[in-house]
C-alpha cells in the first residue's frame, strides 16, 4: 500500500488498536499490520505518534459522517434520526476504554482541540438542523429553544466525557450516554414524536 494510500480513510483500521493497546502504547509493528503497511513507511510518513494519532482520529472523525450519511437514508423522519444518532455513538462508545478521552486530552491536546472542533463545526448545525426538522413536521415541541437545546446536548458530550465527572473506572460509558441523551430526546418530542420513536424502537 502507497503512502498517499495511508492518509485516506484506511487509517480508521488503526482505532481498534489504539482502543486495545493504548495511544502510546500500541506498537508500531501492529498500527502497521492493521494499516497493511510496513513499520517504516508508517513511521517515514507519521514521523511521530502525535501525528499518527491526529490523522487516525480524523479518519474516523470522517468513518462517523459517513455513517451518518447511511442513517439518513435509511431512516426519514428527524426523530428516527436523532434516535439513530445517539444509537450509533452508544455503538460506538461501546468499544472506546474509559481511559480513551481522558488519555487523548492529557497527552494529544491537538487532537483533542481538533475533536471539540468537529462537535462545534458539525454536531452542533447536524443537531440544530434535526431539531428544525422536527419542529416543521410536528414531531418535536415548537416551543423548544433550538439554539438552547443544542447548546445543552452538546454540553451533555462534554459532561460525559469529563473523567472527573464521570471516572471510567466507576461509570459505563454508554450507560452514562442512554441516561443523558435518551430520556432527554424523549422529553422534548410531541405524541407524534413519541409515538414513532415508541415505533423506531419496536423495529430493533
Amino acid at each position: 500500500m502507497s503512502d498517499a494510500t495511508l492518509a485516506g480513510a484506511s487509517l480508521e483500521a488503526a482505532m481498534p488498536i489504539f482502543y486495545q493497546q493504548g495511544l502510546q502504547g500500541a506498537a508500531d509493528a501492529q498500527l502497521a499490520d492493521a494499516l497493511l503497511t510496513t513499520v517504516p513507511s508508517l513511521t517515514t510518513q507519521f514521523p511521530s505518534r502525535e501525528l499518527l494519532v491526529h490523522h487516525v482520529v480524523l479518519a474516523d472523525i470522517e468513518r462517523q459522517k459517513r455513517d451518518h450519511t447511511e442513517l439518513y437514508a435509511q431512516y426519514p423522519s428527524a426523530v428516527e434520526r436523532l434516535y439513530g444518532l445517539l444509537q450509533l455513538g452508544l455503538r460506538d462508545l461501546a468499544v472506546v476504554p474509559g481511559h480513551f478521552y481522558a488519555d487523548l486530552q492529557t497527552d494529544f491536546p491537538k487532537t483533542w482541540d481538533a475533536l471539540m472542533e468537529h462537535l462545534a463545526s458539525y454536531s452542533a448545525p447536524q443537531l440544530q438542523q434535526l431539531l428544525n426538522d422536527g419542529i416543521r413536521s410536528r414531531l418535536f415541541r415548537s416551543d423548544i429553544n433550538i439554539q438552547l437545546v443544542t447548546k445543552i446536548l452538546i454540553e451533555q458530550i462534554n459532561l460525559m466525557l469529563n473523567p472527573q465527572v464521570f471516572p471510567p473506572d466507576r461509570f459505563n460509558m454508554a450507560e452514562v450516554f442512554r441516561s443523558i441523551f435518551l430520556y432527554y430526546i424523549r422529553g422534548i418530542c410531541t405524541d407524534e414524536g413519541a409515538r414513532i420513536a415508541a415505533e423506531h424502537f419496536a423495529r430493533l
